[in-house]
């Protein structure tokens, strides 16, 4: 079972309702509470200001914070570094092949430059993540979303790592109160 939801029902006194229901029906109302939590709050902030704070890897980095909490990809530094480098590699291979003012390749096709760069920016995001000892999966969806031209604007990406910090910032909140040791910046696993 999750430590978070573990640290929530002892916090709460309601180690009962996993006796009662199963850690499966438990874990999987904390996971959905979580989703729900999570994301609409980014989702409605994202209605209300007009700008990108969701998209597709913002998913799988709250399943990391809020399943696995206290794993290394899970950490404050990790999911910042992860999807900044994301970002970063992702801009990069567009500039680097000369797509920063082409559309998405859902709409233009992907043409062999689009190629370069998706291959160029997942590389970049992998290599620069091992060297920095900073592992976040969901960063190379993160690249791909800016290489595959999603995202391509240096102020859509900076509300990108804007949505991030929001997400570990909540990521922060839920595992402290669930009494978690969840790390300020670096997971000591």
């Amino acid at each position: 079972m999750s430590d978070v939801l573990k640290g929530l029902l002892r916090r709460f006194r309601l180690p009962a309702l996993t006796e009662r229901y199963g850690t499966r029906l438990a874990l999987g109302f904390f996971a959905f509470t979580n989703g729900l939590v999570s994301i609409g709050i980014m989702s409605a902030a994202a209605a209300i200001t007009g700008q990108p704070l969701i998209f597709p890897s913002l998913g799988p980095t709250a399943f990391l914070l809020f399943y696995t909490p206290r794993a290394p990809a899970a950490s404050p530094r990790n999911a910042i570094y992860g999807h900044l480098i994301g970002a970063s590699a992702g801009y990069l291979s567009l500039v680097i092949f000369g797509l920063t003012d082409h559309g998405a390749a859902f709409a233009e096709g992907v043409t062999w430059p689009r190629v370069g760069a998706a291959a160029l920016s997942l590389a970049l995001t992998s290599g620069f993540m091992a060297w920095l000892l900073a592992p976040h999966p969901p960063a190379g969806a993160t690249t791909l979303i800016v290489s595959l031209g999603i995202m391509t604007k240096p102020s859509q990406l900076a509300f990108l790592m804007l949505a991030v910090v929001l997400l570990v910032l909540q990521g922060l909140v839920i595992n402290r109160s669930a009494g978690i040791a969840y790390p300020l910046w670096r997971s000591n696993e």
